[in-house]
């Protein structure tokens, strides 16, 4: 298995540079922009192409390995080894020129991410994440940071598609903009995990948000040292199909977790 990670590592750093370089290159451009789903959503003509450069590679050295891809969906055969690829998280920004994109690989062995992958495309910094071995931007380690003694959080907010405006999870985020400094939506969760691993962000509340760009994040900001639990305050392992999560540096962790069972109404 070490032999498997140690290349996988190399393939996905190559294959995540690779297909962030091609989006920058066409930032600047015209765009071929087009409808995706019935929530709003986009896609362009760059997700395509930078998820077929990401998964010729992966199936070129990894034949036997199963992959979901964000546009393409399933392929390949049954496997204990899983590939999540998301050839461009934030495509919305993309289409309408905000530079907060990125792209996000993970490799799952028997339902465990193992490495986690992620490139800010827009400025060319690489994450990696190895469960059990730490987290790097552009090979130097990183970590979450403690919080200070004075100012209220800058927190993440990552909502799913389909969870829709109104409701607990416009609540539970008012409940949060009035008792925090800023709750920050980019659009692109993965560039929100890297804000919170280099320690750039007090923490991150997830909303039912499950998709091929989340695990990598997740491993990221365990491997850099934050605390990830659920709603319920029980360590978030594994893959779970609808995540309630909260993430954060452990010392802050109590303090989040009580703002969020306040904005969901006292839950317990």
């Amino acid at each position: 298995m070490d032999e498997t990670l140690r290349i996988a590592r190399e393939v996905a750093c190559e294959a995540a540079a690779a297909a962030g370089k091609l989006a920058k290159e066409h930032f600047d451009r015209d765009k071929e922009v087009m409808a995706k789903g019935n929530q709003g959503d986009l896609v362009t003509a760059i997700d395509h192409l930078a998820e077929k450069e990401i998964l010729n590679r992966l199936q070129e050295r990894f034949p036997e390995h199963r992959i979901r891809s964000e546009e393409s969906g399933w392929s390949g055969a049954e496997s204990d080894w899983l590939w999540l690829v998301d050839p461009l998280d934030g495509t919305n920004n993309y289409a309408i020129g905000l530079p907060a994109y990125g792209v996000s690989l993970t490799l799952i062995y028997r339902g465990e991410p193992r490495l986690g992958v992620i490139y800010d495309s827009h400025l060319e910094n690489l994450y990696v994440a190895e469960q059990g071995k730490g987290a790097w931007c552009n090979g130097l380690p990183i970590r979450v940071k403690a919080s200070s003694a004075a100012g209220r959080m800058t927190l993440g907010w990552i909502q799913g598609h389909d969870v829709g405006k109104g409701g607990q999870a416009t609540s539970l985020k008012h409940h949060l903009d009035a008792h925090s400094k800023r709750v920050l939506s980019l659009w692109a969760p993965t560039l929100l995990w890297s804000m919170l691993a280099r320690g750039d962000l007090d923490g991150i509340v997830l909303y039912n948000s499950e998709g091929e760009d989340l695990y990598s994040g997740l491993l990221l900001a365990k491997e850099a040292g934050a605390a990830v639990v659920d709603f319920d305050g029980r360590p978030f392992e594994g893959l779970n199909p609808e995540p309630y999560i909260v993430a954060c540096p452990p010392d802050r962790l109590e303090g989040l977790l009580s703002m969020v069972r306040a904005g969901l109404g006292g839950r317990e």
